[in-house]
């Protein structure tokens, strides 16, 4: 019997630490800031970029994501559109800037995208940075990765911002972004570690890409799970440019939520492993950036974490109150750790009006769940919705 009430307690744990450990890290975070200095650069050399732009069966967006990039206020960069499945016939672009590139054989894979631009550079890039074909670019965002280039590092991840918060589900969507791109961008990388890629907006030597990915053939959902864990496990740290930004087209109706949510849910258990790996070698190297990395990669999604600790603490409410207790601190140190995120961030009124749907946004992402199995079959093409208030 005291054996399963230690299993018990050691289950309650490894899912109740969740909830504090963000504002663990942001503890972390202050330390840190009040006894260290901003690091000097490295050098100034400016960075030559091969900016990838990919696309998979729609390419509607496209024009307006190319007019973006094009007014960059940056000189060095050429920009390569990878349309995979794509009818191009109506996609003009200037020539001496962008390359449009057809694959004769439909790719599939965001990493064969990627390669697929590489091996076909105009030049020799010093870097590369990765945009989505939904995503508009500020016109400072280079500029902004090379404040981190230019102090040593080697990968940096920018800020995706909201495009539009034009439905309930679109303002739910970006507060789950601004709480991640705090704690696991801004926050994360402060404390000393590494922040979490988000699939666009981030950009790296071109060397280190080839390096962390150029084995591997990765395809589904999650390439930029396994570039991650490539390049933290190699001791390398991911930047956090806060002011690198790209804007992001957010969820806009149930339907595309579910699906969305039903692919990232099945990511996570494919690679949450590689938090493990990455754990265990931080500890055997004492090395803080892995340590903490690993520990944020084994995190559930916010909606499961969520839900089992609120069912932890009523069951505890009849078994153990002092415990339910306890799980009560722990979700009021959670929502706490949320409303700072929150305020830290230049956040839209309307996503502080939306919180109140969170409900029915998490009821959504247990359908996901329910759907995450399949996932892998679901369309992964980023297609422009009709959109509708909800």
């Amino acid at each position: 019997m005291k054996i399963l009430e230690w299993v018990g307690l050691a289950i309650q744990a490894a899912i109740g630490y969740n909830l504090v450990f963000p504002v663990f890290l942001l503890l972390i975070y202050g330390l840190r800031k009040a006894i260290t200095s901003r690091r000097a650069p490295a050098g100034s050399t400016l960075p030559d970029y091969g900016i990838i732009v990919t696309a998979y069966e729609y390419t509607a967006q496209l024009p307006a994501v190319v007019g973006s990039l094009l007014q960059l206020n940056y000189d060095r960069y050429h920009i390569y559109v990878v349309a995979d499945k794509c009818d191009i016939s109506n996609l003009h672009f200037p020539a001496d800037k962008v390359a449009l590139l057809r694959p004769e054989q439909v790719l599939g894979s965001n990493t064969r995208s990627h390669f697929y631009a590489i091996r076909r550079f105009i030049r020799p890039h010093t870097h590369l940075t990765i945009i989505d074909s939904d995503n508009l670019t500020d016109p400072e965002y280079l500029n902004e990765l090379n404040v981190y280039f230019n102090q040593g590092y080697e990968a940096v991840q920018g800020v995706r911002e909201a495009k539009n918060l034009d439905t309930t589900y679109a303002c739910l969507d970006a507060a789950r972004d601004i709480y991640y791109h705090f704690y696991d961008g801004k926050v994360l990388f402060g404390a000393g570690s590494s922040a979490t890629l988000a699939g666009s907006g981030m950009a790296f030597t071109t060397a280190l890409y080839e390096k962390a990915l150029g084995h591997l053939d990765v395809t589904g959902a999650g390439f930029d799970k396994v570039l991650q864990e490539g390049i933290v496990s190699r001791g390398y740290r991911i930047a956090f440019a806060d002011k690198a930004v790209v804007y992001d087209e957010k969820t806009t109706g149930s339907d595309q939520l579910v699906k969305q949510r039903a692919r990232w849910i099945n990511t996570w258990f494919k690679y949450f492993g590689y938090g493990f790996k990455i754990l265990f070698k931080g500890i055997t190297r004492f090395s803080l950036n892995q340590i903490l990395f690993g520990l944020v990669l084994l995190r559930p999604p916010l909606f499961i974490f969520l839900l089992l600790s609120v069912f932890f603490m009523l069951i505890n409410l009849l078994i153990a109150p002092v415990m339910s207790l306890v799980w009560l601190i722990g979700l009021i140190v959670f929502v706490l750790g949320f409303y700072i995120s929150l305020k830290s961030s230049p956040t839209d009124p309307k996503i502080y009006q939306s919180l109140v749907n969170i409900p029915k946004f998490m009821f959504y992402q247990l359908t996901a769940l329910v759907n995450a199995r399949r996932a892998n079959k679901i369309s992964v093409a980023t297609r422009q919705e009709n959109k509708t208030p909800n």
